[in-house]
């Protein structure tokens, strides 16, 4: 509820002025001009029921006073709709599954986690398309990009190792990625593309990749996942059962940060799954949708509801001072 004129609410001030007077005249009458030692016998005379409405004028006096104010005042209904149209992006988030992820220095390891905060990214992009691809000795797409997210999601839960020959083909995964994103006609193109090794296989080379991107307008957020020096690898042993051993981590670092500033984007290091977190949320930041907003207003004039009682009220004031409450004249 708004209010057109709000500034003749001002005038509801005045009530307790009125309600005063009124008591001031009821009190100072309340003396009666001829004493009688009993009025047990005045009770039923005729008309004396009508005392009972010496408040009732005062009464609907007050809430007419009320209602008309807030007549005035113009009470109004607001109704509001909201039309939004964005400029999405297309992203394609590329992630290495070669048999290195299976390292434990993120928890519980870095494909799982990998996973779990690409979906929580995916989640914030409402109006984005988003699809996901995975590589390691080939490259493949698991699901183009789409604003289906809940298949997204679904199908990245399917990602595991093992989808495709061991390896780390990054130039290829950057070239598949490239090939969803490159009929697109979305305002902003983006790849991110998460690795833990070098490049060893594959017959593109990374850079090539990028090259390509880049000139097809299409951003690379390249990001490097693991720690340094050592990360604790699981090994199934037939006889000991499972068992850790400590492993060199490689990333080609100078090659992801040349990708990057080939293309625009960014390269990040990922040691811990916070840093991980981290550098979605800075993707983020850096890759918002225009949206633009239209505001249309209704205003619904409720006035005509308050000015109507006002007047019923204000009627029955004047009747019940006029009509209901005079005594009958009585003739000898």
């Amino acid at each position: 509820m708004t209010w057109a004129n709000p500034e003749y609410l001002w005038i509801l001030l005045f009530l307790p002025l009125f309600v005063f007077y009124r008591l001031w005249i009821y009190f100072s009458k309340k003396n009666a001009s001829i004493t009688f030692s009993s009025a047990v016998s005045l009770k039923h005379l005729p008309g004396n029921y009508k005392a009972l409405l010496i408040w009732a004028s005062p009464l609907f006096y007050s809430i007419a006073f009320i209602l008309l104010t807030l007549a005035l005042a113009r009470p109004q209904l607001q109704n509001t709709s909201v039309e939004r149209t964005s400029e999405g992006i297309d992203i394609m988030i590329s992630i290495d599954i070669s048999s290195s992820m299976l390292a434990e220095d993120l928890q519980p390891n870095r494909l799982i986690a990998a996973k779990e905060v690409a979906a929580e990214f995916i989640t914030q992009r409402t109006t984005d398309r988003v699809g996901i691809n995975v590589f390691a000795r080939e490259s493949f797409t698991v699901v183009p990009p789409t604003l289906d997210h809940s298949l997204v999601l679904n199908l990245l839960e399917t990602v595991d190792l093992g989808m495709v020959r061991d390896g780390t083909a990054i130039g290829m995964g950057i070239a598949t990625s490239i090939n969803r994103l490159r009929d697109s006609n979305a305002e902003s193109r983006v790849i991110i593309m998460l690795t833990d090794g070098m490049n060893n296989a594959g017959e593109i080379d990374p850079i090539t990749a990028g090259e390509m991107a880049a000139a097809l307008g299409i951003r690379v957020y390249t990001m490097g996942i693991g720690s340094r020096g050592t990360a604790p690898y699981p090994v199934d042993d037939p006889v000991f059962g499972r068992r850790y051993q400590n492993v060199q981590v490689n990333i080609d670092e100078e090659m992801l940060i040349q990708i990057a500033d080939l293309t625009g984007g960014q390269y990040w290091r990922a040691t811990d799954l916070e840093e991980l977190i981290e550098v979605y949320r800075e993707i983020d930041r850096l890759e918002q949708s225009e949206i633009e907003e239209i505001i249309y207003v209704d205003y619904e004039d409720r006035y005509p509801n308050y000015l109507l009682a006002g007047l019923v009220f204000l009627l029955l004031a004047f009747l019940n001072e006029r009509i209901f409450s005079r005594s009958p004249v009585f003739h000898p």
